[in-house]
Formats: C-alpha cells, structure tokens, sequence
C-alpha cells in the first residue's frame, strides 16, 4: 500500500426522500455508487465534487453539509491505494436532466464505460445493491438518519 486515494461524493436527496445512485460498468465490472469519484492533485473537496456532478450528472450542485468521511481501512477494489471517501449532502441547481432508470444496470448503449441513473427511496435502499465498503455505511447511515426523521 503506497498512496491514498481521495474520493468526493455527493447525497443527492429528493423532496421524496430518494437518494440518487449510479450504476456503473467498467470494463465488465459492474458497481453501484453516490455519484462523485477521485479527486484531482491541486483541487479541493468541494470543487471536486461539483467537477464530479458536472462531468457524470452534467449538472451543477451546492454543498450542503458534510456527511461522512471514511473511519476505517478500505483498499480500493481497482488498484493498491488506501481509499478515503468524504461524503457531502448536496442540492442540485437546477432540475436534473438524466434519463432516470428504475431497474439496476439498466444501461443505454454498449462500450467499456456504461453509467445509469436512479432514484431510490431512502426506506427502501438496498444495502447488498451498493457495492463498495464505504458507500454500504454511507447508505445504512441514511438509512438510520432518515428513519429517525420521517
């Protein structure tokens, strides 16, 4: 383990209670996640995750709040890094203008790289569906958070 790897994500909840997550193909492995990912050398979190929301989600964000930042050991599924995720609960600007799907990996097109959008009840969130360390806690985290509240 040489390097550590920062991640930016952002919680992105509806008047619905419904968290957006994105589904995720590389290269045949499949993923579920909070939209967000790596942080570039020279960046700050926050402009990070609003570079993140542009380039997957092509829309502009404000962050809210902080969420969560990675408490324990996580190695990361691609390569030798330690990865460090910082989650932050944000609202986008303007209506989102993706094609929401309803099923998991329910991918337009073919290529390497595929990527789909959902909405999800926060209730109803799949803690198996999510596939990596810190987004299950993440997504329990809501899960608690939002039982509590409603």
């Amino acid at each position: 383990m040489s390097y550590f790897n920062v991640r930016v994500y952002g919680l992105l909840i509806n008047q619905n209670n419904e968290v957006l997550v994105s589904d995720e193909e590389e290269y045949g492995f499949r993923f579920s996640k909070f939209p967000g990912g790596g942080l570039e050398l020279g960046e700050g979190l926050i402009d990070g995750l609003k570079r993140e929301f542009v380039e997957e989600c092509d829309a502009e964000i404000e962050v809210l709040s902080h969420f969560y930042t990675t408490d324990f050991f996580e190695k990361s599924s691609f390569n030798d890094s330690q990865v460090i995720s910082v989650y932050y609960i944000v609202k986008e600007k303007a209506p989102l203008q993706l094609a929401f799907k309803d099923t998991i990996y329910d991918f337009d097109g073919e290529g390497e790289i595929l990527q789909a959008f959902r909405w999800v009840k926060i209730e109803d969130l799949s803690i198996e569906d999510i596939t990596f360390k810190t987004d299950k806690t993440v997504g329990q985290l809501l899960k608690n958070q939002y039982s509590v509240n409603l």
